[in-house]
């Protein structure tokens, strides 16, 4: 019998195990781990990420993964799809011609790169991660893939921690989470 998407949900919302004071002293970290290595908790968030972009946006070219960890969702969420996936990562990690977009930290600058032939203009993508906080390094993966002609569809996320207003931050770009907190 298959399960249902609220059956589904809670399944993996029992897998995300949360840590408090981690990294530091006040952060309630949200662990993705027990999910990982939980085949079940695993092929349920990538049927939930495929259900909701073959409902939502049928016609895409590549499925964009951050580093680090959209490199654990997007090849599998592009391999259901029958689609490629695309690797942005943090500046100097990639061989060859590249394209790059700064941000800005909350203490500091960064940098994400994409090979400069990753993608094609008019090219439609979508980019995963695993978490959505202040949202600049998802805005900026954004940017970049528009820097190379890319139409950004949208951005899907494991979770957003709404406090932070990362999805804000995207602009006219929707964001999909499986959980908010």
């Amino acid at each position: 019998m298959q399960e249902s998407r609220e059956e589904k949900l809670n399944y993996i919302m029992g897998k995300i195990r949360p840590f408090n004071d981690f990294p530091s002293k006040g952060v309630l970290f949200r662990d993705i781990c027990p999910l990982m290595k939980d085949h079940k908790a695993l092929c349920a968030t990538i049927d939930l990420f495929e259900e909701y972009v073959k409902q939502t946006y049928p016609m895409v070219d590549f499925i964009v993964g951050l580093d680090a960890r959209g490199f654990l969702f997007g090849p599998l969420l592009a391999q259901r799809l029958g689609v490629g996936f695309v690797l942005v990562r943090k500046k100097g990690k990639l061989p060859g011609p590249t394209e790059s977009v700064s941000y800005t930290l909350e203490y500091g600058q960064a940098e994400v790169e994409v090979q400069a032939d990753a993608v094609e203009k008019g090219q439609r993508v979508l980019l995963i991660d695993d978490l959505i906080a202040t949202g600049g390094s998802l805005h900026a993966a954004c940017e970049l893939m528009k820097k190379c002609g890319a139409e950004v569809l949208g951005c899907l996320v494991l979770i957003e921690l709404k406090g932070l207003k990362g999805v804000e931050r995207q602009g006219s770009t929707p964001v999909f989470s499986l959980f908010q907190y």
